[in-house]
């Protein structure tokens, strides 16, 4: 069995705004509920953070996993993907696509106690949500470059997993948009050093510039279950969700849906659930082998996700695979299915 969970860990493991500001007991507590062989982790690094070890150099330690960073962002303001494995590293790769990747894709290669390789692929496709539609096709250009990459391995049917924060709404699913607003409002309220950058959304960050006269309105919004519900329903309708459903016609499946077709699986902000962007896609010749998925809502000691991230974990195991060999275009390689 490989377990394998994924988790934005939020800023790199860092409160800027207090003195002790570093959540490594609270994250290992909720990584080390899912007793994992392999965690990719979203906003791994902080870039106005230095000091070494790093918290995810200190997760690493305390969880007794190999750390594998990824490549550094476009911007030098943007966080590090990274991947914790107990597992041996068989190969990485770091994907930098300058002009088509906010942040570079991780490709970690392992190999599992039963001698067969596993692919994992890390992302965290961008934000952007202050541009809107401009948005989404940037998360849009994301996907297609990500299925570009792994095309070889669907085609080989190379057992492999993508997983991080992909921002995105699946299609089908439901959005409590006035639970967003209502956080983005919230951490707002609470800010007096605006030049930290603590990974928490605040309203430019979320609102389009051509609609910020409409910051009044969007205060009130989460004080009236009558707003609420209306702004829910039009909010439903305007998330993109056709970038997901790019994945899921290349083959990728879902694993927490597939497990559940009808929960919601909210996973962010982890103090109020809004919506579901963190997601582990299997391979057709992985999914097979699900045995499980679900959101981490609490950790060891029933600690509450929100005290570790604004974002939940999830996890996934897979039971153990027959070993069979099929051809590959690379001799060096044998995949297992």
């Amino acid at each position: 069995m490989t377990r394998i969970t994924s988790y934005n860990i939020l800023a790199g493991g860092y409160n800027l705004h207090e003195k002790s500001g570093r959540r490594v007991h609270q994250l290992v507590k909720i990584i080390r509920s899912t007793q994992p062989d392999v965690v990719g982790v979203v906003e791994a690094t902080n870039p106005r953070v230095t000091q070494k070890p790093l918290v995810i150099e200190e997760l690493a330690e305390q969880l007794g996993m190999q750390l594998v960073m990824g490549g550094d962002a476009m911007h030098s303001t943007d966080y590090q993907l990274a991947l914790l494995t107990r597992l041996p590293v068989v190969h990485t790769k770091i994907h930098k696509r300058p002009g088509l990747f906010t942040r570079p894709l991780l490709e970690v290669r392992v190999e599992e106690s039963n001698g067969q390789h596993l692919t994992v692929f890390v992302t965290h496709l961008s934000a952007a949500f202050s541009k809107g539609w401009a948005g989404h096709a940037i998360r849009a250009r994301e996907v297609r470059e990500i299925l570009y990459i792994t095309a070889p391995l669907r085609e080989q049917g190379v057992p492999h997993v993508l997983l991080g924060d992909f921002n995105l709404l699946a299609p089908g699913d439901p959005f409590k948009a006035s639970f967003l607003l209502r956080y983005v409002v919230e951490q707002d309220s609470k800010k007096q050093n605006w030049s930290l950058a603590d990974g928490h959304p605040h309203l430019d960050s979320v609102v389009p510039p051509r609609l910020r006269f409409l910051t009044l309105l969007l205060h009130i919004i989460p004080r009236s279950m009558l707003l609420s519900s209306l702004f829910d329903a039009v909010a439903w309708f305007y998330a993109p969700r056709g970038s997901i459903a790019l994945l899921v016609k290349a083959g990728y499946i879902d694993c927490y849906r597939h497990i559940h077709p009808r929960a919601r699986g909210f996973t962010c902000p982890a103090s109020a659930p809004a919506g579901r962007i963190d997601y582990i896609f299997a391979s057709p010749s992985l999914a097979k082998h699900l045995e499980t998925c679900y959101v981490v809502t609490k950790g060891e000691d029933m600690l509450p996700g929100a005290d570790a991230s604004d974002h939940l974990a999830i996890a996934a195991e897979f039971g153990v695979r027959v070993r069979s060999f099929i051809p590959s275009t690379n001799l060096n390689d044998i995949v297992a299915i």
